[in-house]
């Protein structure tokens, strides 16, 4: 036990410090939430049309008022298209030379700072979007759970997603290793993480074809699960379902991630003094 606290140790100072630097940034986040109300906002005005068409859908609007403001709200926590500059250089100019004289594991400690950036940013950003959401009058008022167990499982699910991103995030990264240039990797990630996880539109509404391969992907297993739980657009069986894909995606992308990375640290060359 002592030895696993002593190992632990550093990855939680890490963490703490990363957080902690995150939250001085909050005009940023001000910004940020007047960007994101407005375009939740757009979103929903945009669907509302759709919907008084009277085509049939599979979510109620109040379905997917609710996903839309979690969304935004919690934006920093599964948004695929950030990186952190911070390690993208370290890649591309060989400051990786200052993160492996570090005692700690190269994939652990990004990983962990990963988590901490989001998790810091997504903190300082959800509050006043959530608050002003549920004030709004109906129907473009975000509404409580579906049921006590569907805010449990949209808490789980939400913490699983969470670090599925970083996971993918950290696969990038490792990728990036490997290439003349991380644009082309980070940008075609991006797009297709963007629409696979259903933050342009939400998985449902996809063809079932489509939906069926975006459902099996990792991506799926982001912000798609937690914000359809909490809405009551999934549960039961089902929801469990996904549940356990999100589990195997994110011990896949783990495994796969660390092996590149590992991998790529036999291989790295940094020149000069």
């Amino acid at each position: 036990m002592k030895k696993l606290r002593s190992s632990v140790r550093p990855y939680a100072a890490l963490f703490r410090l990363r957080f902690v630097r995150e939250l001085q940034y909050r005009a940023a986040a001000l910004a940020g939430v007047a960007t994101q109300f407005v375009w939740g906002a757009m979103e929903i005005l945009l669907f509302r049309a759709f919907y008084e068409t009277g085509a049939e859908t599979p979510m109620t609007f109040s379905q997917l008022v609710t996903y839309e403001w979690l969304q935004q709200a919690f934006l920093a926590l599964f948004m695929l298209w950030f990186w952190d500059a911070d390690i993208i250089e370290c890649i591309t100019k060989g400051n990786i030379a200052y993160e492996l004289a570090r005692p700690m594991g190269l994939y652990r400690m990004w990983f962990t700072r990963v988590v901490a950036q989001r998790l810091s940013r997504a903190l300082l950003r959800c509050v006043p979007i959530l608050l002003v959401a549920s004030l709004l009058p109906s129907p473009y008022r975000m509404t409580l759970p579906a049921s006590p167990l569907a805010f449990l499982g949209f808490l789980l699910t939400a913490f699983l997603g969470l670090l599925v991103v970083a996971a993918l995030t950290m696969l990038v990264y490792g990728l990036t290793f490997f290439t003349m240039s991380p644009g082309g990797v980070r940008i075609f990630a991006a797009a297709v993480a963007e629409l696979l996880s259903g933050a342009v539109v939400p998985l449902p509404f996809f063809p079932e074809k489509l939906r069926l391969i975006a459902e099996l992907s990792p991506f799926a297993a982001v912000q798609n699960l937690p914000l359809r739980i909490y809405s009551g657009n999934l549960a039961g069986t089902e929801a469990l379902v996904f549940l356990l894909v999100q589990l195997f995606w994110l011990l896949a992308l783990w495994a796969l991630g660390g092996g590149l990375i590992r991998r790529a640290q036999r291989r790295v060359v940094v020149q000069g003094g």
